[in-house]
């Protein structure tokens, strides 16, 4: 059974969320502050952790930075706080995702089980370096993309910046980890290198670049691969 901890101190969501998650069979822990949801964590080891910034005794980033300390586990964001900048210091404190207030239950879910399916993926190893799509396919190995049977160019950069993306599934990257990752540089200033690079990866592997299937933004945080 996966175990879900919910840290949250609006009582009426964490009923409703409890009844929500008990109902599709996952274990369910509550913490209403940051203080029980460490001591939780700790002695339940929860397999997801879904978490709300503004709890009564500290801020949620705190208990983000407390379980990073540890435990690699997935931490979903729950919060009513809708800033970009707010979104991008969970989400580089440590947070695998963020969800804003108010949200559907089903979307909740579906981040948690693709969250939860992130873990138990085993990494790739040097024989299983292949990425395959409906639309086109990747050797990470050899460096080749393949769409309708024939080779696509990707420069370096290029092929940096998709690397980083595929080798984690629905996970959203941070504009910041982007940027420093492939230039060595996370200055807010210099986003407009994302810009580019992603607008060509898309018009070279997305059916319909302008609405892409697998290159996703997620506006003022960052970009994710989905499958």
């Amino acid at each position: 059974m996966t175990r879900v901890l919910v840290v949250e101190d609006d009582p009426q969501l964490v009923r409703a969320l409890v009844l929500n998650l008990r109902a599709r069979h996952y274990g369910v822990d509550a913490a209403p502050d940051g203080a029980t949801a460490l001591r939780l964590a700790a002695a339940r080891q929860p397999d997801v952790v879904l978490l709300d910034l503004g709890l009564p005794d500290m801020d949620g980033i705190d208990v983000i930075k407390g379980l990073r300390g540890w435990s690699r586990v997935p931490i979903l964001v729950l919060s009513a706080r809708q800033a970009s900048d707010e979104k991008v210091t969970a989400l580089d404190a440590g947070a695998d995702d963020y969800v804003t207030k108010p949200f559907s239950v089903n979307e909740l879910l579906a981040r948690l089980r693709a969250a939860v399916r992130r873990t138990e993926v085993v990494p790739a190893g040097p024989a299983e370096t292949l990425v395959e799509t409906e639309d086109f396919t990747l050797d990470l190995l050899a460096k080749r993309a393949v769409r309708d049977g024939r080779d696509v160019r990707l420069t370096p950069t290029e092929w940096h910046l998709l690397e980083i993306l595929v080798t984690s599934p629905g996970r959203l990257i941070t504009q910041k980890h982007l940027l420093k990752e492939v230039w060595g540089v996370s200055q807010s200033s210099k986003t407009h290198y994302l810009r580019v690079y992603m607008a060509q990866l898309r018009r070279k592997l997305e059916r319909d670049p302008s609405h892409p299937r697998y290159l996703i933004t997620e506006p003022g945080m960052g970009y994710r691969f989905e499958r």
